[in-house]
């Protein structure tokens, strides 16, 4: 392991590398280098802009991939940015391979993970920091249900571009808690339809989310896999949980909606919830159209 310092930011690889090139693209205040998907990330000031710069290609530290699998994955990827245009996501700048790495330049996107796995020690050991995920469930009702149209809007559109949602989770959404806006940040394992699941038990995704399809090898990933996929997240931005009940998820493999009587809407808006998460994708909302029509209407029930 090598401990790296680029414009006062520091962190480590498995191996050393010459970022001199780094600097052609402006000052380093930021380093992502925890993400499993092999990937290490850069927020980058040139004086005038800001922008997000995603590197495949090297030996981080938390990868599940080699070099080689890193550079091909991203490299494929920018496909989808540029085939998927929406207001809320990240926007694609340029990309180019440099040598044995895949460089990928967004414009930068102010605001907080939902899920920033590589703060969780920190938040473990200053327990009176509270995690953007908690500040996010404290927001008003009608802060989040604005963010939730977003995602609807979003998967929409994925959809009508002739994509499914992979890997989608509260990990790909970011809060600005200043301006209240939702960005989608990660679309890299997004798939074009028809999209079946070649990896069985192992496909892409958090077990905290997941469809039941996205555990069997074979299985179909459709729209109604995505609207499982949003129906989940609602349960999570408008039900409470406890730290076993979200274990429990890990532990048996399975989302599981909570009682109605921890949930924070109405009973309409649940039952449209519930039947967005039924294990049988047949008895869930065809699309996500149907499923926000639906969603809509329950709102203005009283």
């Amino acid at each position: 392991m090598v401990n790296i310092c680029f414009d006062a930011v520091e962190f480590q690889l498995k191996e050393e590398h010459d970022f001199s090139w780094l600097a052609s693209l402006g000052n380093v205040f930021y380093v992502f280098a925890q993400n499993d998907s092999g990937n290490i990330s850069f927020g980058i000031n040139d004086g005038k802009e800001k922008y997000f710069v995603k590197v495949a290609g090297l030996k981080t530290i938390e990868s599940v991939r080699t070099p080689e699998e890193s550079f091909t994955f991203l490299k494929e990827a920018m496909t989808i940015y540029e085939d998927i245009k929406h207001p809320n996501l990240i926007e694609l700048v340029k990309h180019y391979s440099l040598g044995d790495i895949y460089i990928a330049l967004f414009k930068w996107a102010d605001g907080d993970c939902l899920f920033d796995h590589w703060n969780f020690e920190q938040y473990w050991k200053n327990p009176q920091i509270v995690p953007p995920a908690k500040r996010f469930k404290q927001l008003p009702i009608e802060a989040r249900l604005k963010s939730v149209d977003v995602l609807f809007s979003f998967l929409s559109t994925v959809s009508k571009n002739n994509y499914v949602a992979v890997d989608f989770y509260d990990g790909s959404i970011m809060y600005d808690f200043v301006t209240g806006t939702t960005t989608i940040c990660d679309i890299d394992c997004f798939r074009r339809k028809p999209a079946f699941n070649d990896m069985g038990m192992g496909y892409w995704g958090t077990k905290r989310l997941k469809a039941p399809e996205e555990y069997t090898y074979g299985a179909g990933i459709d729209e109604a896999t995505n609207v499982f996929t949003l129906g989940a997240l609602l349960f999570d931005f408008f039900g409470n949980y406890t730290d076993t009940d979200i274990r429990l998820r890990y532990e048996k493999s399975a989302f599981s909606p909570c009682s109605l009587e921890k949930w924070e809407l109405n009973q309409s808006c649940y039952d449209v919830a519930l039947k967005s998460v039924a294990v049988n994708r047949k008895e869930r909302y065809f699309s996500i159209d149907e499923f926000f029509n639906a969603w809509v209407n329950a709102l203005r029930t009283k």
